[in-house]
């Protein structure tokens, strides 16, 4: 059995079995290996991004690592953007990268890179093997890495991969998460017990069903409000549940949110801080003067320190209906397409169990709003602020739940960056919508030059806005996905509904 074989089996026997892969010549047996050591379903992305992101959405439906096979550090290079968003999203990615022949590297070839730099970037976990037999261990160790909500990046010599090595079985090293904080959570709850307005913001896994669930508890016995991260990994909503509005993108509006508060517990989610560094705007989006802990972490499971926080606050073990939301009363609009018509069609139309994969951008502003009362769902947003997201997470998100019902809700100038996804969706034959919000413009740039009272691009600067000519329907249908094109809220409801009721892939523009 050769190095390439055991660590397919390695992988596999983790509980691995999809692996998302642009293999190159010093991935090849890796490749044949697949066949020689079956278990691994292999799958094709036409550009690294692809699979990365795809690996992103996996992981975040399916709960458990997937494989990516990337080739040298031009691969993971071009994959890497995605792997940041699956890093902010705590998503497990086992990435495995091809490197030369070990006794090759000294050339110095064309394609020689310092992998190791790159890949630790992103990685929590980073290492190259230093030879056949340490395969097995170097694998363990990474997927283990994997299932603690990091990304692992195992570099594998090409020369290692071929050599002859004896299986070691190596037992797979349990994740058991540490005791709950006490004083942490006795300190929160005391201080959303304390005078004045105090906020639970959530994170994480407390964005669940169950989370929330318990989250709503807490809010029934002292009162609080629920906040979201501005941007989480994978969050429940709709009827049932409670209507938990997320932090705004925007620091002033973030701002504004947040200094309602005197007190603001944090449960598996970071503290806020404006996604960049503007002129008379602070960093941080926590005032002076408030009160701020924070419970939960990688080491400890949320679920369980939100129950002890429910527990110590004297909740009920059911909370009140009337603090769960109730079905939208929301009438499908009419006339000519913007932001909140699609908005509405959407929230309105999207079925239950639905996965929506929301990339929109500019576009988006009225969803989260309006999806309080849709049918219950799961969203998973672009967690790291790095476009190309869409595309290739929600094929990945297909591909760990085939039952359920994909969505992704796209800006056109993000869709572009990861666009051959398309192609593995048509492959696969995916259930994945893909509405497009076509404005044919960078919008999001013209909003951050307006910050800098550029109310009107001069004529060098709207080059590089300018999005117009691409014709989606015929890129969709060039992928192999049937494609449609809606200009009226008419057209986009008829088309959507016509989507959902039929097998495999979907794309719809929408013009703006």
């Amino acid at each position: 059995m050769n190095g390439a074989e055991i660590l397919v089996r390695t992988a596999f026997r983790s509980g691995i079995d999809v692996c998302f892969a642009n293999p190159g010549t010093t991935e090849m047996p890796i490749v044949e290996a697949f066949d020689k050591a079956p278990g691994m379903r292999p799958i094709l992305g036409l550009f690294e991004g692809v699979c990365t992101g795809a690996a992103d959405g996996y992981g975040r439906m399916a709960g458990k690592p997937a494989m990516v096979l990337l080739h040298l550090g031009p691969g993971l290079a071009n994959g890497i953007s995605n792997l940041h968003n699956a890093r902010r999203a705590g998503t497990p990615v086992f990435t495995v990268v091809g490197e030369h022949a070990a006794w090759h590297r000294g050339f110095d070839p064309p394609l020689a890179m310092d992998i190791e730099a790159l890949g630790g970037t992103v990685s929590g976990w980073c290492g190259t093997v230093s030879s056949a037999r340490e395969i097995e261990a170097d694998a363990s160790h990474a997927i283990h890495a994997c299932r603690q909500g990091q990304i692992a990046t195992l570099i594998l010599p090409y020369d290692y991969q071929l050599e002859e090595v004896s299986e070691k079985n190596i037992e797979e090293i349990p994740l058991e998460y540490g005791p709950v904080d006490r004083d942490a959570v006795d300190l929160a709850a005391r201080l959303l017990r304390s005078r004045g307005s105090t906020a639970l913001v959530l994170g994480g896994r407390a964005l669940g069903r169950e989370g929330l669930m318990k989250a709503v508890r807490i809010k029934a016995a002292c009162g609080c409000d629920l906040i979201a991260e501005t941007f989480p990994a994978r969050m429940d909503r709709g009827v049932g549940l409670p209507d938990v509005p997320r932090i705004p993108y925007l620091p002033e509006m973030a701002i504004g949110m947040l200094s309602r508060y005197r007190t603001l517990v944090f449960a598996d989610a970071r503290k806020p801080v404006s996604f960049f560094g503007y002129r008379n705007v602070p960093g941080s989006l926590i005032e002076t003067g408030q009160e701020t802990v924070s419970i939960g972490g990688v080491t400890q499971d949320i679920l369980e320190v939100l129950e002890a926080l429910a527990e110590g606050l004297g909740a009920l073990s059911h909370p009140p209906r009337e603090l769960l939301a109730g079905p939208s009363d929301l009438a499908l609009p009419t006339g000519k397409l913007d932001g909140e018509k699609i908005c509405i069609v959407l929230a309105m139309l999207q079925p239950e169990r639905a996965i929506v994969v929301e990339e929109a951008i500019t576009n988006s502003i009225f969803y989260h709003p309006f999806t309080a009362g849709s049918k219950p769902f799961t969203l998973l947003t672009l967690t790291g602020g790095s476009l190309g997201q869409g595309p290739p997470c929600a094929t990945g998100a297909a591909i760990a739940c085939p039952g359920r019902q994909v969505i992704n809700f796209q800006a056109d100038g993000a869709a572009l960056y990861t666009i051959q996804a398309l192609w593995t969706q048509a492959k696969l034959g995916l259930n994945v919508v893909t509405l497009i919000c076509s404005n044919r413009s960078y919008d999001i740039l013209r909003l951050e030059l307006s910050r800098l009272g550029v109310l009107q691009p001069g004529p060098a600067a709207s080059k590089l806005l300018d999005l117009s000519g691409t014709d989606w329907v015929k890129i969709g249908e060039g992928f192999g996905v049937p494609s449609a094109k809606a200009e009226t809220a008419e057209e986009l409801a008829r088309e959507l509904s016509q989507a959902l009721q039929e097998e495999g892939p979907r794309l719809i523009e929408m013009v703006l």
